[in-house]
């Protein structure tokens, strides 16, 4: 099984890493492709770069290959198969591209608590995008948080 891992390099994405780990532990046969989906370059960035994408480009590349490197390592000290994706672009749009490019059996994907105005701001979450437009199945990861106030209550 192909799981695409979308990871942005915050605390979340390593629990999420942890979670796809614990999966293979547990006896799932699979290899990741570990993807960070960086936002395109706002109007300002285009002006001070004098207009310059190919190094707007090169750097929001760098910075995505920085923030897979906490999970990449996890993966790699694992033995576990994964190949390492930045791309730019909306975040679910892009990642349905990187399912179908990819031939991604799976999307495993961390949840954020969106309060009503954020998520009407940004349009809806990532996630509740991808559950409706998703080819694949999309495994939801509650942030740790979640899980011990849950378990305390």
């Amino acid at each position: 099984m192909k799981i695409l891992l979308a990871v942005d390099g915050s605390q979340r994405s390593l629990h999420e890493t942890r979670f796809a780990l614990q999966l293979v532990q547990d006896g799932l046969n699979a290899s990741f492709v570990l993807a960070n989906v960086q936002e395109p370059a706002s109007l300002y960035e285009i002006v001070a770069s004098s207009g310059s994408t190919e190094r707007i480009a090169k750097a929001a590349k760098g910075a995505g290959q920085g923030l897979l490197a906490p999970s990449a390592q996890m993966l790699k000290e694992a033995g576990v198969p994964y190949e390492r994706v930045v791309v730019t672009g909306d975040p679910a749009q892009a990642i349905v591209e990187l399912v179908e490019e990819h031939g991604c059996d799976m999307v495993l994907l961390g949840t954020r608590a969106l309060g009503p105005l954020a998520r009407a701001l940004e349009g809806g979450s990532t996630a509740l995008r991808l559950l409706h437009t998703c080819p694949v199945p999309v495994l939801l990861v509650t942030p740790q948080e979640e899980n011990t106030q849950e378990s305390e209550g």
